[in-house]
Parts: C-alpha cells; sequence; structure tokens
C-alpha cells in the first residue's frame, strides 16, 4: 500500500523482524486516533466520549493513554486496520469508523462493539459492515456476550450501493442479531449518541437497551420528517431518551451521561449467568519469548527451528524444555505437530517447518513446503484434537504444496484433500498465526481465512498471496505485455522491465499483511513476542464453546 512502508535496512544490531514492527506498531497509533484531534475535541465538547475512552470504561482494566494514544489494556482489539488506505477519495475511514474486540468485564470474555464518532460521524462503509459481521460471528462462535455501544449516522450515503443490499451488507447485521438472541446469548446496547434510519433495529434487537439523555434514536429526522410529511418536530420528541423511557417504552435504562451508562452496563453484564473459565495459570514459558527477534528470519533461503519458536510460545514442562508433545516427530517432517499447553491451556499445533530435512524414504524435503507425508500426518493430528475436544492452533510460514513428478505420484493431491477436509470439518476452535509466509493452497491446509477461523493473528512482517511476487512477476508480467502487443505497441527491452517493475511492486503490495488486513482477511496484526500472551487471550474466549457437535469429515480420499 502507498502508506505502508517497506522496513528499512537491518542494521547489525535490529533483526528485520524488529524493524518491522517497530514500524507497524508507529502506524497502529495513527490509526487509533481515528477521525483526528479536532474530531475528538468535537466529541468531548457535546459530553461525549469517544470510542476507546468508552471501552476503557467498560473493560476491568480501566482507561490509560500510553505514549499520548488511546490504549486500552486488557482488551484484544481485532480489526484495528479494517479499511486502511482504502477510501481515500472520501477522506478515508480509519479503523472502518469502528471498534471491535474481547475484552474482560467482571472476569468475562466479552465482545465489544463501539462506533467511533470521530471518522464521519461513526457512518458505515462497506468494511464497517464486514468489521462487524466479523465481530459478531467470533462470538457467536465463542458464545460470548456483546455489547454494542452505538454513536453512529448510519449508512455512509455516497458508497450506499456497496453498504446496504447484500448479504454481508449493512441488513446482516440485524439478522445476526435476532440469530444470536435466538441462540441464548445475550446482547446489550447502549446508544450513546445518535441512531438513525435502518441502524435503529441494531440496539432494539438486542435484549437489553440502554440510552444516554441528548441522545436520539429514530427511523428519520427531523429534517426528513418535515419533508416527508409536513410535521414539524423536535429531536427530543421524535426520538429523545426520555420520549423511550417515558412514551414509547422502547428503551429499559435512561442514563445521564457516558460514565454513568457504562457504569450501568458493567453493573448488567455482572448479573449474567456464571461465567466459563479455562484452566489458565501463570506458567512461565519455555523460552523467553523474545526470543523469536533472533530465532526467526523470513530472508530469501534462510531456515529457522520452528521448533525454536513453539518454545516461545508455549509452556515450560515439569521436567525443563517445552510443554509439547511432538506427534510423529520422525514423519512427515516439512510439518511439526504436537499437543501443548500455553498458560495451562492444552491445545494442538500445526506448524510449517522451515528447516531443510529428510524423509524416512531418504528425500530431501525444503522448509515451508507441504509434501504428502505431512499433510497425511497433518490431517490424522486433526483428527485427534477433534476427538480431544482441544483447540488448534495454526502456525503459517508455508509456501505451498510441493508439486513435480514424484510429488503427484506420490499422491500429494490427494493427501492434501484429505488435510483440509478435516480441517474444514472441525468442531473444535481454529487460532491462526501466520509468521512469514501463506501462500497459495498452503494457506488453505493451514486454516485459511475461508474455513471457519476463530480468531487469525499475523506478524507484521507476513505476507499472504496465491504465491510470492517474484514466483507471480513473469507470469503477469508476459499478459500485460501480450495485452500491450495486441492494441499495436512494441515492448523493448525499457519497457520490459518497467512492466516487470511495476508488477513487481503491485504484487508485493498486495501480499503484504496490512492489505488483507485492511480488508479483513486478518483480525490483529501482532507484536511477534506478544504472541504467547496473544494465544493465552483466544484460548481463554473459546471457554464456553459448544463442543456438542459430532466431529465427522465425510469421504476421505485414503
Amino acid at each position: 500500500m502507498a502508506n505502508a512502508p517497506a522496513p528499512a535496512a537491518a542494521t547489525n544490531n535490529t533483526p528485520p523482524l524488529r524493524e518491522w514492527t517497530d514500524q507497524f506498531l508507529v502506524q497502529e497509533q495513527q490509526i487509533r486516533w481515528g477521525g483526528g484531534t479536532s474530531a475528538i475535541a468535537r466529541q468531548h465538547e457535546k459530553g461525549r466520549l469517544t470510542a476507546r475512552q468508552r471501552v476503557g470504561l467498560l473493560v476491568d482494566a480501566g482507561w490509560r493513554s500510553a505514549g499520548g494514544t488511546p490504549a486500552v489494556p486488557h482488551f484484544q482489539e481485532l480489526g484495528l486496520w479494517a479499511a486502511h488506505g482504502m477510501y481515500q477519495e472520501h477522506g478515508g475511514a480509519p479503523g472502518a469508523g469502528v471498534v471491535t474486540g474481547i475484552g474482560l468485564v467482571h472476569g468475562r470474555p466479552t465482545m465489544i462493539i463501539a462506533n467511533d464518532a470521530t471518522v464521519k460521524a461513526g457512518a458505515f462503509f462497506p468494511m464497517t459492515c464486514k468489521k462487524i459481521i466479523r465481530a459478531q460471528t467470533i462470538a457467536h462462535m465463542a458464545r460470548l456476550p456483546l455489547i454494542y455501544l452505538v454513536d453512529s449516522a448510519g449508512v455512509f450515503l455516497p458508497m450506499q450501493e456497496d453498504v446496504f443490499p447484500d448479504t454481508d451488507d449493512f441488513g446482516r447485521i440485524f439478522r445476526n442479531n435476532a440469530v444470536i438472541s435466538a441462540d441464548g446469548i445475550p446482547q446489550i446496547a447502549a446508544i450513546m449518541g445518535f441512531c438513525v434510519a435502518g441502524g435503529g433495529y441494531l440496539p432494539v434487537l438486542c435484549d437489553t437497551l440502554l440510552m444516554t439523555e441528548g441522545s436520539g434514536l429514530y427511523l428519520a429526522g427531523p429534517a426528513l420528517v418535515k419533508a416527508a410529511i409536513g410535521q414539524a418536530v423536535t429531536d427530543e420528541e421524535l426520538g429523545g431518551a426520555a420520549m423511550h423511557a417515558a412514551i414509547s417504552g422502547t428503551i429499559d435504562f435512561r442514563e445521564k451521561d457516558d460514565a454513568a451508562c457504562l457504569l450501568r452496563v458493567r453493573s448488567l453484564a455482572a448479573k449474567f449467568g456464571p461465567a466459563p473459565s479455562m484452566p489458565m495459570r501463570d506458567a512461565p514459558p519455555a523460552r523467553d519469548p523474545a526470543d523469536v527477534y533472533a530465532l526467526f528470519s523470513d530472508r530469501p533461503g534462510a531456515q529457522y527451528e520452528v521448533r525454536d519458536l513453539i518454545a516461545c510460545f508455549t509452556d515450560r514442562a515439569e521436567h525443563g524444555g517445552a510443554d509439547f508433545d511432538e506427534y510423529k516427530a520422525e514423519y512427515g517432517k516439512s510439518i511439526v505437530c504436537g499437543y501443548a499447553r500455553v498458560r495451562g491451556v492444552p491445545c494442538g499445533i500445526v506448524a510449517n517447518q522451515k528447516k531443510v530435512s529428510r524423509s524416512g524414504k531418504g528425500q530431501v524435503q525444503m522448509g515451508g513446503v507441504i509434501y504428502d507425508d505431512s499433510a497425511d500426518k497433518a490431517a490424522r493430528f486433526i483428527m485427534d484434537c477433534n476427538q480431544r475436544r482441544i483447540p488448534l492452533v495454526f502456525l503459517h510460514d508455508t509456501t505451498g504444496f510441493m508439486v513435480g513428478r514424484e510429488s503427484e505420484q506420490g499422491g500429494i493431491i490427494r493427501a492434501g484433500a484429505k488435510m483440509v477436509n478435516a480441517m474444514a470439518n472441525c468442531v473444535v476452535p481454529k487460532i491462526v498465526v501466520i509468521l512469514g509466509g501463506s501462500y497459495g493452497a498452503g494457506n488453505y491446509a493451514m486454516c485459511g481465512r475461508a474455513f471457519d477461523q476463530f480468531v487469525s493473528l499475523a506478524w507484521p512482517n507476513a505476507r499472504c498471496a496465491v504465491m510470492g511476487a517474484n514466483q507471480a512477476t513473469g507470469t503477469l508480467a508476459m499478459i500485460e505485455e501480450r495485452a500491450r502487443e495486441r492494441r499495436g505497441e512494441k515492448i523493448d527491452e525499457a519497457t520490459h522491465r518497467q512492466i516487470l517493475d511495476a508488477v513487481h511492486a503491485s504484487y508485493t503490495e498486495q501480499a503484504d499483511i496490512r492489505h488483507g488486513a485492511a480488508r479483513g482477511w486478518v483480525d490483529r496484526l501482532i507484536e511477534p513476542h506478544a504472541t504467547r500472551d496473544e494465544l493465552a487471550s483466544a484460548l481463554a474466549a473459546t471457554a464456553n464453546w459448544d463442543y456438542a457437535r459430532p466431529f465427522r469429515t465425510g469421504v476421505l480420499q485414503t
């Protein structure tokens, strides 16, 4: 992306991964300012808090500032990069104008969705809808209570055709409200600003509805009512908190201001049924998590031992070393599988191995490539994790499946299909971390976005595409050159080089993980040394997972 700079050249003292991380943190600080300091000041002038201030007062840890940038501790924000670099013709939409994430409210993991009124008055862009639907999906999967902090002007009208009608657009949010409620998952909505037009259905489809004084809830504002039916009416008469509390009976609680409203929401959330809990414990890691910066490399041709990274993420065993029982360690070595614990929570890990190895048949296997024996092993391991009813963690750094005569004759397609089938039919939570590359069918087999991930995390250096830029550039450049030749253009060497450079730059930009995060393909970019804590938070959120559905794969090509 144009405003996503590549990392600076590595110094002798700073590994490239650390430099990627430093730059990504600077960009995240900028995104968290939403519409900017002037828009924040206007929100405060109305006597209202910003979205992140509201979230901070709602979650258990309370609000604070970190380095001058609004930050909420103990809140795993999801979709922060949504819409990054998009909608520039409309002035942009940082964070897609909404804050979503999982926070603790009276010790219970809760999905929080808060409109950011500093961004176009909280209006809904296409990515706003996609981000909220994703948050609802995660909450539904894990049966997390939902709290909506509503402050929105409704659909962003210049883009209404991309927001309003389709299956993953505005209306899907309301459909999800109804289905989630029917499934017995609590939803609370607090209107803390304006909630107009079709957006008014979201809070009213929730179980409990609060509203602050000075807020508005109506299908049409005073100006539209005047134009439509000639009736002159004030905001309060039409949809104020006092009217909805005493006359329409729409709201359950009328509160003075944001602080009082959030206090009431916390009080109501404390009165849900008993909260499920994970057997979390303050276990030490097997290896210092900060070691990842020295252990990992994504330079071309570089190798690393993924077991060393796993030790940074998992608990220390009683006998020392990682609490990691490796499955079929001598077979299918290009994928490492094993049973582990992260802060006491059991899980299964499926990880691409980036170290060159030799198979039991003596075949040299390249790091990051999925071979038929590895896919076969992974499929069997995934099935066993479903049998055990433990979450699965997929660690991506793959260029895809092995190709060639020997691989095809060895049944790579059949083995890969078996792995995809077992993974797609999982009934346990699937958590993804993209460490390096995630390319082609390897992305699919390792639980890509299309395969019902619970939460997907990525390091800031990560890349995701059909194939690497170097492999794709030649093909794409050839297609472009032939198109120009058909138009009568002559392609000389200088033009050929110009086309190659332009195609390579464009493809590299699209493979950048920030490009994918902007479009909602990744839930959260994380600091690599925090991977263990991020996994622990994601695992904790699955405490109320419904394991009642039996695990079935259908027909497997064996």
